[in-house]
């Protein structure tokens, strides 16, 4: 095969993994990104622990993409979570599964393999060009970037991956701005919304004081049908938190349709209503509320002031057991874009071919965050972003070999 110039658009994960996987294949490569350096986002993850992926069976995998699984199935198929922790090994960087199923570094960090990351790239040829703001393609299909001084330059390569990522943590580089540029192009782009965010709730003003930064841990959440375990911490204007961001998507839809949802938390999800009513119902012996329900329920002051904003806390047992087992919360919105982790919305599905190439523009391709889809985190999300960067890059191999429009999608699966 012919080593042809190609590019890639944002020096986020999806982007940087589709640059390695072309130069591995001998393509020469040419990352651009608008920021000073590369990966920003991927960094700010892992300031708490980087999870990469999860270690859960691939089909219960897969239902945390909803309504886009049946549409990314076949690219994470291609490169399973197992693929990535190999990657992530190769680089000198193992990984471990912790007690919750997510896979991590043993470093916990982003920055030690994000710099084995850029020194493998390095060594692969690949040239990184920061500062470069992509501005869609001119009259002739030749892409445009944009650099500090307002210039725009016409360039043309053999192929193109757009890896620009979503609209979440804009001060990090994934503005969405690409959005309006393709949206004008003709491509139908679906609006961006917040995901893995906090919710609004009108706490009262002793309660927001006292407790805002309060982590809440064991907890189960309930939204619908729905239930999940995990932790939340208490924010001035809500709740935010693993637990929270993967009922997030539900969460959004309930705002959107009722201007309202109503979230219900177990403060005890390891003792079934009757055995907390049976611990609840023993003499109070003249403790007061608090210290009774510290004793008798295990509930830490928060758990407990967080019972008061639902109202009196019942006496009766079988009643307070119901309430600690099933406290309502109304969330009366979600915050904004500026403050999600993630963003649903992005490029349509419709737009890309079964191996991510835009229909109305042959040799273009998209990969990452920046498709329409969205998931909770625990590794789904990086998961996804390297798996369509993987797709991307095997799809613009294929095309840059055959050069058929009609060429079948096995392409994007072959064995690495």
């Amino acid at each position: 095969m012919k080593p042809e110039r190609v590019a890639v658009v944002g020096a986020g994960p999806a982007g940087l993994f589709c640059a390695e996987t072309l130069a591995g294949a001998g393509h020469h490569v040419t990352i651009f990104d608008r920021m000073p350096s590369p990966a920003r986002k991927f960094l700010m993850a892992g300031r708490g622990g980087l999870n990469l992926t999860h270690s859960e069976p691939l089909e219960r995998f897969l239902t945390h993409y909803g309504e886009a699984s049946p549409r990314l199935a076949p690219f994470i198929r291609a490169f399973m979570p197992d693929d990535l922790r190999s990657w992530c090994e190769s680089l000198g960087e193992e990984t471990f599964v912790g007690t919750s199923g997510r896979v991590f570094p043993k470093s916990m960090k982003a920055s030690p393999l994000l710099r084995a990351w850029l020194r493998r790239l390095a060594a692969l040829g690949v040239r990184l060009e920061t500062r470069q703001r992509f501005a869609g393609f001119d009259e002739t299909g030749l892409m445009l970037m944009e650099s500090p001084s307002g210039a725009c330059e016409a360039m043309s390569f053999a192929g193109i991956v757009l890896a620009l990522g979503g609209a979440s943590w804009p001060r990090l580089g994934s503005d969405g701005a690409w959005s309006d540029i393709l949206c004008r192009d003709g491509l139908a782009v679906a609006p961006f919304k917040p995901s893995n965010m906090g919710v609004k709730i009108d706490w009262t003003q002793t309660f927001r004081e006292r407790f805002a930064g309060t982590p809440l841990k064991r907890i189960a959440l309930t939204l619908g049908k729905r239930t999940v375990r995990g932790e939340a911490v208490v924010t001035e204007t809500g709740f935010e938190g693993g637990a929270v961001y993967a009922l997030s998507a539900g969460i959004r839809v309930a705002i959107e349709r009722d201007g309202k949802a109503e979230l219900l938390v177990d403060l005890r999800p390891d003792l079934s209503e009757e055995a907390l009513a049976g611990r609840v119902s023993k003499p109070r012996q003249g403790q007061s509320t608090s210290t009774f329900l510290r004793k008798a329920a295990s509930l830490s002051p928060a758990a407990i002031s967080l019972l008061r904003e639902g109202g009196d806390v019942p006496t009766d047992a079988r009643f307070l057991a119901r309430r600690i087992k099933a406290l309502p919360l109304r969330i009366t919105g979600v915050q904004g874009l500026d403050r999600a982790i993630s963003s649903a919305g992005g490029v349509a599905w419709e737009e890309v071919d079964d191996r991510l190439m835009l229909r109305r523009r042959p040799g273009v391709f998209v990969a990452g965050e920046m498709l329409d889809w969205e998931a909770p985190t625990g590794g789904y999300l990086l998961q996804a972003s390297f798996a369509t960067g993987y797709a991307a890059a095997q799809g613009l191999i294929a095309y840059l070999s055959t050069g058929d429009q009609a060429q079948v999608s096995e392409a994007i699966h072959a064995t690495r």
